[in-house]
């Protein structure tokens, strides 16, 4: 049912965006009631952006005392979250300073990605970003039938488990990008193609694997994925075509959830005119009609090599369609298109931004870029993994 395949250590990890480390902003000293916790997650965030520092770097990058730094630095040492790496080569009089970094292969973290219409993927990754182990589980039953509700629920359950069992090294926690609704208690509200309504994930996957677990939306999770690891924008829209489709949004560098953190539903918005403007909701003119895996390879199916191009531009035309209003209200700077390689570029994408063109105001566009996702398959694993960085130690 599964295939478990694993990595050296020193298999090629995940580089986080330079940019990163120039826009790296240090707040000011916090007040007296959260001040430990807040500079214990500058020193995390500083050393996981800039790699090795000495703790005289650490305190002048932070702006706290050096004797604040020193007790930090021994705190998560013993926590085995930093580790000293030897002195520091210096060519000034006096004894050299020792380098100190995030302990990047002492934690691991268990990714899941359960975006995809056919497997659901996982992962064990430590804080480098190297991926340990990978696992993959197939979403059809020994008839065939896709797997939902309850049984697909008990599926990325032994998915985890797999992972926690698979991994040598202490686990930091269980990240997991799902479709759907998730809100901030880690319940996702709906996820119609796992047929789940109000299933409490987090808690139930807490329970059984006994890791602290974080869940977002996939389209979200790969939106940051994108951001930290990528060469983004800080204003950009994720479009995320699988099973469904979504988008996550980040603006100024920050996840934009809404306020029933269904942001980026847009799978679900109509964007057929071919009813007229006065037709209700039709599950038959939303987007994904046009635009999902399943329904898009259908459809080529069906038109055959000669009719190839005019289904994929159709889906773009749909697509622009529908982010005209995002485009013109927010004044992304780029949209990043992640799914198969072989239907989200040339055509479809080409499609997508002609229609852009045509139904925005030309200074909102003039420098607008639609481009294909440059994170590859594993997109939304990094998305799972930074989510737990990010909640567990505060870094992104």
């Amino acid at each position: 049912m599964k295939h478990v395949t694993t990595r050296p250590a020193g298999a090629t990890a995940w580089a986080m965006n330079p940019r990163r480390a120039r826009d790296l902003r240090v707040a000011a000293k916090a007040t007296p009631g959260d001040t430990k916790l807040h500079n214990r997650t500058l020193v995390l965030q500083t050393l996981y952006i800039s790699g090795p520092l000495s703790r005289a770097d650490i305190a002048r990058t932070t702006q706290l005392t050096k004797v604040t730094i020193s007790g930090l630095v021994a705190e998560l040492i013993g926590e085995g979250l930093i580790e000293e790496l030897g002195q520091q080569e210096s060519h000034r009089p006096g004894k050299p300073a020792i380098l100190v970094d995030l302990a990047r292969s002492s934690h691991a973290i268990v990714a899941l990605d359960l975006s995809d219409d056919k497997l659901l993927r996982g992962a064990v990754i430590d804080l480098a970003g190297r991926t340990l182990a990978r696992v993959e589980a197939p979403r059809f039953d020994s008839a065939g039938n896709a797997v939902t509700g309850d049984a697909a629920c008990e599926l990325v359950v032994d998915l985890a488990l797999t992972l926690r069992d698979a991994s040598e090294i202490p686990i930091l926690g269980l990240g997991v990008g799902t479709p759907g609704v998730v809100d901030d208690d880690g319940v996702v509200c709906v996820a119609p193609n796992f047929d789940w309504e109000g299933l409490p994930l987090k808690r139930i996957l807490m329970e059984r694997t006994g890791l602290a677990t974080s869940i977002g939306n996939d389209a979200n999770v790969a939106a940051l994925a994108e951001y930290s690891f990528g060469d983004t924008s800080e204003d950009f829209a994720l479009v995320r075509i699988g099973y469904g489709v979504g988008a996550g949004i980040m603006l100024g560098g920050r996840s934009v959830p809404g306020s029933k953190f269904a942001s980026g539903e847009i799978g679900q918005v109509m964007v057929g005119t071919d009813l007229g403007i006065d037709a209700p909701y039709a599950r038959e003119q939303v987007l994904e009609h046009w635009l999902s895996v399943p329904t898009l390879s259908r459809a080529l199916a069906e038109a055959g090599p000669k009719g190839r191009e005019a289904v994929l531009r159709e889906a773009g035309n749909r697509l622009g369609v529908a982010l005209a209003p995002v485009i013109g209200m927010l004044n992304l700077a780029e949209i990043v298109l992640s799914g198969p390689p072989e239907l989200v570029g040339g055509t479809l994408a080409d499609a997508a931004f002609e229609i852009l063109t045509r139904r925005t105001m030309p200074d909102s566009h003039d420098t607008l870029v639609i481009r294909a996702s440059s994170q590859g398959e594993d997109l939304i694993l990094r998305g799972a993994a930074a989510i737990v960085l990010r909640e567990r130690l505060g870094v992104s």
